[in-house]
């Protein structure tokens, strides 16, 4: 029965394959948070490979032929999967239509048929390893997790929405990313998801079953080592030390009008002396304060009564961390001066402690490619910098008052795996400041988080995260929220510092473990080319 099902894919051809591809990677694309629909892959990842099973070699072109198919079928995939994986970010253009809406189709088009190419590198890759039997499972996996760790770095790198999220719904399965980061989740994804396809096509009954039942027990693996990790995982927290988050909620495309600094700076201010409970009566017992990112509305170094009116606000025991725009004069900046998208740490004298400038920027939101050349034509990133922000020299952790060392994140510089934290400067946890209201009630802001979530589990660091509307959270260091404030809420979240684990496995060899792995996938593809 599997066989003639298979078929009616195989045999497909032309504009009805990759239509097929296409929604099949529509499908897979439910995987992602918010709607972790994890179990759709049983269906689209089976497809996707009998699709490639019908790419057959050419009488004139021959194997590259067939390799070249493939590439067709996994463009149309990828396309698909990252239609309607990233639409949202089409909201961005939105928030000053006046200027930006006209840009908003071609964003939301460009960017997944951009990111496609990635995935229809890795089902060339994988096709350039393809049988006829069971092991052909093997060269799927090595191709899908080869383009997305290529698309991960390649150029700036944009690794939003890696297949591997799509086995994080739970706490218990995101655990394996403590040893293999979330490309390896990626890899056992293709190798559990795929394997279906495997009882069709060439090889002995004992074959073809045999891939089925090792995705079946990867599966069971996955499960039964996170739950094995979570047994015994009540770690506490930092002793006699509190953070308050501050989620205030402002609206993106009010946020920078003249007449709103005011009131907003203001909001700021209360909130962070909020009575929030019966326990916790204010700022008086709060040893960090955290505000979201570029959370003023206006150049802080140019508002000194901003400054005294934080410094009114902070206990002496209080330490404020925000997230600000920062402009340093340079003579080498064809400008004369320099815009950083930054974090400062500022104590209850008003005085300026340490400082952290985002390292990596987000392309045509933060600067542009060939920046000068493109304004000339007229063309700005949505920030509206002009000559775009300037990246930090280099990520360090850093200390603020009398917190644990931590590491900044801006914004996504939280979604690059084994980029976050240096192995050899390893500090208590991470601290992720964020603005989301770019992209309003989307599924980006959960998709944002659960990304934060998995550097958690990966490094063994707990993050802090607060976000302008939110998705703001406290994730101890097995990615599980110990507090959280929703999508859109205004208010604040009162909670302990949750202690950071050991190095993991991951954060101690970081992708060496997985590469051993995707050889040895490659060796088992090959094996009867080499016979």
């Amino acid at each position: 029965m599997l066989d003639g099902i298979a078929s009616r894919f195989i045999v497909l051809w032309g504009w009805r394959r990759l239509l097929v591809a296409f929604v099949a990677g529509l499908l897979a694309a439910l995987a992602l948070p918010p709607f972790n629909l994890f179990p759709v892959l049983l269906l689209s990842l089976p497809v996707l490979v009998w699709l490639i099973d019908g790419t057959t070699p050419g009488l004139r072109w021959g194997r590259l032929a067939a390799i070249g198919a493939a590439a067709g079928v996994g463009w149309a995939f990828g396309f698909g999967y990252f239609l309607l994986g990233l639409y949202w970010v089409g909201a961005a253009f939105l928030v000053e239509a006046d200027i930006f809406g006209w840009m908003m189709p071609f964003a939301v088009v460009a960017l997944p048929a951009g990111l496609a190419v990635f995935t229809a590198a890795g089902m060339a890759i994988a096709r350039s390893l393809w049988g006829s039997g069971p092991r052909r499972i093997f060269a799927f996996a090595v191709g899908l997790t080869l383009s997305e760790l290529l698309r991960g770095h390649a150029l700036t790198g944009f690794g939003w929405n890696t297949l591997g999220y799509a086995l994080t719904a739970t706490p218990v399965l995101m655990q394996v990313a403590s040893l293999l980061g979330v490309y390896g989740l990626t890899l056992l994804a293709a190798l559990i998801f795929a394997s279906p396809a495997a009882l069709s096509g060439a090889g002995s009954r004992r074959a073809r079953l045999a891939v089925p039942l090792l995705g079946a027990a990867l599966f069971v693996a996955v499960v039964g080592y996170g739950a094995a990790r979570l047994a015994d995982s009540e770690m506490g927290t930092v002793e006699d030390f509190n953070l308050r988050i501050v989620q205030p909620s402002i609206a993106q495309e009010t946020k920078w009008l003249p007449e709103n600094r005011s009131p907003i700076f203001t909001t700021y201010l209360e909130l962070s002396d909020t009575a929030a409970s019966p326990d916790a009566m204010g700022i008086g017992d709060i040893d960090l304060l955290v505000w979201p990112e570029s959370a003023l509305p206006f150049v802080f170094d140019y508002e000194p009564e901003a400054l005294r009116a934080i410094a009114a606000l902070l206990p002496q025991r209080t330490t404020l961390v925000t997230g600000i725009q920062r402009i340093e004069m340079d003579d080498t900046d064809r400008r004369g001066y320099r815009v950083y998208n930054s974090i400062k740490a500022i104590d209850h004298r008003g005085r300026i402690g340490a400082v952290y400038d985002k390292v990596r920027l987000v392309p045509f939101g933060e600067f542009l490619p060939f920046q000068d050349t493109l304004e000339t034509i007229g063309l700005q990133q949505l920030t509206r910098v002009a000559g775009g922000f300037s990246p930090g020299r280099q990520r360090t952790p850093i200390r603020a008052g009398s917190a644990p060392r931590f590491q900044p994140l801006i914004c996504y510089e939280v979604i690059f795996p084994g980029a976050v934290i240096s192995s050899d400067d390893r500090p208590d946890f991470m601290l992720n400041v964020t603005n989301d209201g770019w992209f309003g009630d989307s599924p980006g802001p959960w998709q944002h988080l659960r990304q934060a979530r998995l550097r958690a589990v990966e490094e063994g660091l707990p993050v802090v995260r607060a976000a302008n509307t939110g998705i703001s959270a406290v994730i101890d260091a097995y990615g599980r929220v110990t507090h959280s404030l929703g999508l859109g809420g205004r208010g604040v979240i009162d909670a302990g510092l949750p202690k950071p684990l050991e190095p993991t496995v991951f954060a101690r060899w970081g992708h060496w473990p997985l590469a051993i792995i995707m050889s040895f996938c490659a060796i088992i593809a090959l094996r009867n080319e080499w016979r």
